[in-house]
C-alpha cells in the first residue's frame, strides 16, 4: 500500500490520472468557486485546484475543490481509493476491504517530530496579525450564512484527562477575523469530549488542521467507537504512524503536512450565530441558530497554502462518499466481529446516506441453519446498536449475487426480491440513534437524535431449495464462456463503440 503523506503528494498523484482540473483563470471566491465545484460533482469531472482567485491575487494561496468526489467511469473511486492506499482503479468493495481489515488490526500512534521539520510551521501567526480572511474561504452555497473555512478539514480535540484524542469534521464558519462558528452536536464525538470540558468548566483547547494528508479525512468521518484514536487506526491502515508536531499554542499535536492549521479554544457558554448550510440530505437550507464560538490563538501555514472545499448538498460529494465508505467498513467490521455471513456493505451514494445494502453469502441458509426474519434481526441488533447505524434508515439485504456498488443492480434486486407484507419483506424496528438532518424527521426525533429505522428483505435462499433459487438472467448466466468471450472480442468490429470493463 502506498501512503500519500501530505495533500500536495495526494494532487501529484490524482494529476497522474487526469483527475485534477487546474483552473488559472480568474474565479471569484464569492460563489464562482462554489458554482463550480457543484458542477463538478455533478458531471463527475476532475478535482478543480483554483490558483488565480479574486481579491487574492497578491498571494499564492489556493483552493482544491471536490477532494473526495467520485470521478469518471475509467477510476470512479480513485480519490477514494488513492488515499486509502489502493490503486486508482481499486474498486468500491476493495476500498470498504481494506478499511474493515485494518479495524481489526492494533493501532499504531503518530509519530512527533521536531517544528522545524515541519512543513505547517513555514508561516506563524498570533495575536492581532491574526486574520481569517487572509485565507481565499470561499463563499459556497447562495444560501449559506457565511464562509465555510472548514468544510474537509480536521478538529483535533483530547479529553482533559488526555487518555481520548478525536479527529473529526464538523462545519464552521467565519464569523470575525479571529473567531467561528462551529457545529458540535452533542451526541457526536466531538461534543462528548466538549461536554467534558464543560463539566470542569474550563473552554475546550481545539485544533482545526485543513489540508492534511488525504487518509484523515476518510478516519475523521468513520464512526469508530467512543475512545479510539482515529490518527492510531490510520496508523493501522498503513503499518505506520503518521507525523504529527506540537501545537503553538495548545497542547495538541497535529499533523506536520497540513497546508493551514487554526488553534483555539471553544468557549464555555458564548455563542455566535450560524448558517444556514447546505448538508447531506441534498436541500437548501434555510435555519441559522447559535453554535459554540471557537476564538483563535494562532494559525500556521504553509508557504502557498491550499485550501480544500466541499460544496455539500445533493449526491454525489464526499459527505456521501467519505461517511458513507468509512461507515460501511466499520460496519462489515462489526458484522464479521458478530460471526454473521456477510460478504460486504455499502452506503449507495445516490441515496445521501439514507440507504445502506447488505450483502450475505449465498450459502447463508445452509450454514446458520436461520431463516431469514431471524438474520434480519441480528444483523439490525449490531447495526442499530450505536453510531454506525446513525446514517442508516433504510437498509437492503441481499445475497451477494448482487454488487451492492452497482445502484442499477441493488435496485433491480430491492424491487424484484422484496416482499411488500411487513414481517416478510419489510421489519420495523423501534426508535434508534439517528442523525437529524432527515426532512422527514420530527422535531421530537430531530431534538432526541432517535428515529425508527426498516430493514427491507430482500434474501432467496430460505424460500427455494439448493439449486432451483433464481438466477439472474444476465450476459454472464445466459450465454455459453465461448460465445461470451466471442461477443467480448468482437464488440468494436460489429461497430460498437469501446466500453471500460
Amino acid at each position: 500500500m502506498k501512503h500519500i503523506k501530505s495533500l500536495r503528494e495526494f494532487i501529484d498523484e490524482l494529476n497522474a490520472v487526469g483527475e485534477i482540473q487546474q483552473i488559472d483563470t480568474e474565479v471569484d471566491w464569492n460563489l464562482e468557486i462554489g458554482a463550480i465545484i457543484r458542477r463538478s460533482y455533478d458531471v463527475q469531472a476532475p478535482a478543480p485546484l483554483f490558483t488565480n482567485i479574486t481579491d487574492y491575487q497578491d498571494t499564492d494561496f489556493r483552493v482544491l475543490g471536490a477532494p473526495g468526489a467520485l470521478s469518471g467511469p475509467t477510476h470512479r473511486f480513485a480519490r477514494l481509493a488513492l488515499a486509502v492506499g489502493l490503486p486508482a482503479d481499486a474498486t468500491g468493495q476493495q476500498i470498504v476491504q481494506t478499511l474493515a481489515d485494518a479495524r481489526a488490526r492494533p493501532g499504531i500512534p503518530p509519530v512527533e517530530i521536531p517544528a522545524a521539520e515541519a512543513p505547517c510551521k513555514q508561516n506563524i501567526v498570533t495575536g492581532d496579525d491574526i486574520d481569517l480572511e487572509a485565507f481565499p474561504t470561499p463563499f459556497l452555497h447562495g444560501n449559506d450564512g457565511g464562509r465555510y473555512l472548514q468544510t474537509y478539514g480536521m478538529n483535533i480535540v483530547t479529553t482533559p484527562d488526555g487518555k481520548w484524542t478525536n479527529w473529526s469534521i464538523n462545519r464552521m464558519m467565519i464569523a470575525g477575523k479571529d473567531t467561528l462558528a462551529c457545529l458540535i452536536p452533542d451526541p457526536q464525538h466531538l461534543g462528548i469530549v466538549r461536554s467534558q470540558w464543560t463539566e470542569i468548566g474550563e473552554p475546550m483547547p481545539i485544533a482545526l488542521a485543513i489540508g492534511v494528508e488525504p487518509g484523515l479525512p476518510l478516519v475523521g468521518g468513520m464512526p469508530i467507537p467512543e475512545g479510539a484514536d482515529e490518527s492510531h487506526y490510520l496508523g493501522a491502515l498503513f503499518g505506520e504512524g503518521i507525523e504529527v508536531v506540537r501545537a503553538e499554542t495548545v497542547d495538541l499535536l497535529v499533523p506536520a503536512t497540513a497546508e493551514i492549521v487554526v488553534e483555539g479554544h471553544i468557549s464555555i457558554d458564548e455563542t455566535v450565530t450560524e448558517g444556514p448550510f447546505n448538508e447531506f440530505p441534498g436541500y437548501n437550507a434555510t435555519d441559522a441558530s447559535a453554535k459554540q464560538l471557537f476564538t483563535v490563538s494562532a494559525i500556521t501555514y504553509r508557504d502557498a497554502a491550499i485550501l480544500p472545499a466541499v460544496a455539500a448538498g445533493p449526491p454525489v460529494e464526499e459527505d456521501h462518499t467519505i461517511i458513507g465508505t468509512t461507515s460501511a467498513a466499520e460496519i462489515l467490521h462489526l458484522l464479521r466481529q458478530a460471526g454473521l455471513p456477510v460478504s460486504s456493505a455499502w452506503y449507495n451514494f445516490e441515496a445521501a446516506l439514507h440507504w445502506l445494502s447488505v450483502a450475505v453469502r449465498q450459502d447463508w441458509h445452509e450454514t446458520t441453519e436461520l431463516g431469514s426474519h431471524e438474520l434480519v434481526q441480528q444483523i439490525a441488533e449490531v447495526i442499530f446498536a450505536g453510531k454506525p447505524g446513525v446514517n442508516a434508515p433504510k437498509i437492503l439485504v441481499v445475497e451477494d449475487d448482487i454488487d451492492i456498488t452497482d445502484l442499477d443492480q441493488v435496485v433491480w434486486a430491492f424491487a424484484t426480491r422484496s416482499h411488500p407484507e411487513v414481517d416478510r419483506g419489510e421489519f420495523h424496528f423501534p426508535t434508534s440513534p439517528s442523525d437529524q438532518l432527515a426532512v422527514y424527521l420530527s422535531p421530537e426525533e430531530q431534538h432526541t437524535f432517535r428515529a425508527g429505522k426498516v430493514i427491507y428483505n430482500c434474501l432467496l435462499a430460505d424460500l427455494f431449495p439448493a439449486g432451483r433459487r433464481p438466477i439472474k438472467g444476465s450476459f454472464e448466466n445466459g450465454w455459453p464462456p465461448e460465445i461470451q468471450e466471442k461477443v467480448l472480442a468482437d464488440w468494436h468490429r460489429y461497430g460498437f463503440r469501446k466500453v471500460s470493463a
